[in-house]
């Protein structure tokens, strides 16, 4: 990102993780006073707004960026339809009703979510002296982690349902496949990136699910 976009960005970029951090320690706190049903109701709209800030800090304006936010929507949710459909990839499982509008059974946000996961995690490890199979390494390794904490809070948050209530082996593994891919694609190929905002993002999506996990 340039010095002169980054001073533009700077004060947005400090109130939008603010207001990261106060939705999500809020939430934590509301569930755990036990107004859980209301909070993970209004999942989506938190998901909604940390994607319109990253839309607005990353930002995605330019040609590139937004190819390459729609080139890791599609492949996201492409990748989810051929799930969900055949349990081929990522096991048998289905998407419950909190996650907003579906299209072939996949909520529109999974694919939002796998773009905007995408891309802050390429952000993190964009700035490293290595080559870039082993950043999209690094940043796959960050989507997958965080899949593993999001999967054990799944079925209560009525995100989505795996057969025998566990998600395989085969889902972590072809996860990592999935977002490596991503990765090797638009790794080193985006413009500007906003690595403060991409940081607080998913530290912040790491906390609310390890929380959420101790309070189950």
């Amino acid at each position: 990102m340039t010095k002169t976009i980054e001073r533009q960005i700077e004060p947005k970029t400090s109130l939008a993780i603010g207001l990261v951090w106060l939705f999500n320690i809020t939430a934590i706190i509301g569930i755990g006073l036990g107004h859980q049903e209301w909070f993970i109701e209004k999942t989506y709209v938190n998901m909604l707004l940390y994607t319109v800030f990253l839309i607005a800090l990353f930002p995605i304006n330019g040609s590139r960026n937004i190819f390459l936010f729609t080139l890791a929507f599609l492949i996201g949710m492409s990748s989810e339809w051929i799930g969900v459909h055949t349990s081929w990839l990522f096991g048998s499982y289905f998407y419950g009703e909190n996650l907003g509008v579906k299209l072939g059974g996949v909520p529109l946000l999974i694919g939002v979510n796998w773009a905007v996961l995408s891309l802050i995690s390429a952000d993190l490890v964009h700035r490293l002296n290595t080559s870039k199979y082993i950043k999209a390494l690094l940043a796959a390794s960050l989507m997958v982690g965080l899949d593993l904490f999001m999967e054990y809070s799944a079925a209560s948050l009525d995100f989505w349902y795996f057969e025998g209530g566990l998600a395989p082996l085969k889902n972590y593994l072809s996860w990592f496949a999935v977002a490596f891919v991503i990765q090797l694609l638009i790794n080193d190929n985006y413009s500007h990136g906003n690595r403060k905002y991409s940081l607080h993002l998913i530290l912040s999506q790491y906390a609310f699910f390890a929380a959420y996990l101790l309070l189950q």
